[in-house]
């Protein structure tokens, strides 16, 4: 088929006649002969009548008898994707939100798949009530009344009629969304147990659940709340209420990616006969390939001990079809490659100063129990990377500003002095690295702290949007306090030469709301996972003291 004329200058758009202009077919090639049989006399048949698509009526045998030919069948102009039917009312569950659940998640709307959504008008009156302010609740409140506003504008009437056929989710462009959202339109009055007083907020959501539950006798009303209390609540009245899952990265906090994996006792016995070895700088490569190869990831550390035998710990530094070479390690628990003055005193702790320690890792995340060891390795190979590498140009601390008991009021002074409080576990740790042997005296320790401390800037986490950290080595302490939102916001303002650092504890969240499976630490870490430029270890021994190794067992 002959194309319209293409234009003749540069961003000039085609004619309105060519999209309209019949297309004619052009003149049919010439094709070979077509051999019917090996006995038979070859039949040449023409180009159209090949093509030529027989009539429902007549079957191919028909149109040519005595030719067994194959007929071109008509291929669509575009692929029929299977449409996607929304279930029956029967099977989509009604699902009752709570209130924190659209603070929580703006977007929790859009994430029922083909289930309906019902809003309760007590809870667009406590959304009300929370969009002022400038805290990660407001904002998100402000999110769900756009969103709220945008589907109420697809509306053709104002009439309560139309409503209260319910709003179709996808008619914002969310398309996974495709069941319909559906307002309390009209007064519902479902009485509660007497213990219960009527004016409470919750109280009244629970009624409207009540309420729908026998309105729609077929239909599963479920309430979602993040609120443990009012779950309970929800099931002493026979409701069934269940937890907003769609926030949690994972539903376990145990299967999370630990970065290290030990490889099989049989390691050298079923890979050693396809193995390759090599020495290059120092370092010695395997290549390897088998049925391990698919369980492997980009800078997951292996190791293998065996007794009698020389340990293997190495660093997947490349995998390609079914062969991944395996690089060793440093060991860092020698004296002599200690990190400004630290050494690792386990395997965990090793594999995290190897990750610290190279340039082409960007993004590293350390978890593990307190007294592991994470803050004082990672500023540790900060200091070495800043001073004595010049990699980076200077160490900038920022953590989430969280108290474990009642808040202490008003902080006064400069950012950096607000901040101090909360920077207790740096001082500690660079009070040890101070230690590190200086043999300058009082004179030459008090010299090198006040360098040490032009080097190291602390900021806060409310000032850190709209900025670009350029050749810096940046630690998030505390990490497990973010929201995904937040682990975003801080993890894109990497600039070129920046180098990210996230430690915490999923055991010891205080941010309400948020879980093991939620944090934003977690979500970072599985989001990572396996990129050629991030690296993850969970840190399993505490080094801190015998005490607090003892205490973090039994208490």
């Amino acid at each position: 088929m002959p194309l319209p004329k293409p234009p003749a200058q540069r961003a000039s758009r085609l004619d309105a006649s060519a999209y309209s202009a019949t297309l004619t077919p052009s003149k049919p090639r010439a094709t070979p002969p077509v051999v019917v049989a090996p006995a038979a006399a070859p039949v040449a048949v023409p180009t159209a009548e090949v093509l030529r698509l027989p009539t429902p009526t007549s079957s191919p045998a028909a149109a040519r008898p005595g030719l067994p030919i194959k007929t071109a069948s008509k291929a669509p102009a575009r692929a029929a994707a299977p449409k996607r039917t929304r279930k029956p009312a029967g099977a989509a569950k009604l699902f009752v939100l709570d209130t924190n659940v659209l603070m929580h998640d703006p977007m929790s709307l859009f994430r029922f798949e083909e289930h309906d959504v019902f809003l309760p008008m007590i809870t667009l009156e406590e959304l009300d009530g929370h969009k002022k302010g400038m805290t990660e609740v407001a904002r998100n409140v402000r999110q769900v009344s756009r969103e709220l506003d945008q589907l109420a504008a697809s509306l053709k009437t104002s009439g309560i009629e139309e409503m209260a056929k319910g709003l179709a989710l996808a008619g914002t462009g969310h398309r996974e969304a495709e069941g319909k959202l559906f307002f309390q339109t009209e007064l519902i009055d479902a009485p509660l147990p007497q213990g219960l007083p009527q004016g409470k907020a919750d109280n009244q959501i629970l009624g409207v659940v009540q309420a729908l539950k026998g309105l729609h006798p077929g239909r599963e009303v479920v309430l979602v709340s993040k609120d443990i209390n009012m779950r309970i609540k929800a099931r002493a009245l026979g409701l069934p209420a269940e937890d907003y899952r769609n926030d949690k990265t994972l539903e376990d906090s145990d299967l999370l990616y630990t970065g290290v994996q030990a490889l099989p006792s049989d390691f050298w016995d079923r890979h050693g006969k396809t193995m390759e070895s090599w020495q290059q700088g120092g370092t010695t490569y395997y290549r390897i390939s088998g049925p391990l190869v698919p369980t492997l990831l980009i800078n997951e550390l292996v190791y293998l001990e065996a007794p009698g035998e020389t340990p293997l710990y190495a660093k997947v530094t490349e995998i390609t079809g079914k062969t991944a070479v395996l690089r060793t390690l440093k060991d860092y628990g020698n004296q002599k490659h200690a990190v400004w003055g630290v050494t690792s005193r386990n395997r965990e702790q090793n594999f995290a100063l190897n990750l610290l320690m190279d340039p082409e890792c960007d993004f590293i995340t350390l978890t593990g129990t307190a007294g592991t060891g994470k803050t004082l390795m990672t500023l540790a190979a900060a200091l070495a990377q800043v001073f004595d590498d010049r990699r980076y140009s200077e160490i900038i601390v920022t953590r989430v500003t969280v108290p474990v008991g009642e808040d202490i009021g008003f902080l006064p002074g400069t950012e950096e002095e607000k901040m101090g409080p909360w920077m207790g576990a740096l001082d500690d740790n660079l009070e040890v690295l101070a230690k590190g042997g200086s043999t300058a005296g009082e004179w030459g320790r008090a010299a090198t702290n006040d360098l040490v401390r032009s080097k190291i800037k602390i900021k806060s986490l409310n000032f850190m949007r709209g900025r670009t950290f350029l050749n810096k080595f940046v630690i998030i302490d505390e990490a497990q306090n973010l929201t995904p939102k937040q682990m975003k916001t801080l993890i894109t303002r990497a600039g070129p030469g920046t180098k990210i650092v996230c430690l915490g504890n999923l055991a010891q969240i205080d941010t309400p709301y948020l879980t093991e499976g939620s944090s934003g630490l977690t979500f970072a870490v599985d989001r990572f996972k396996g990129w050629a430029h991030s690296g993850h270890v969970t840190l399993a021994r505490g080094e801190r003291s015998r005490l607090a190794d003892f205490a973090s067992e039994v208490l």
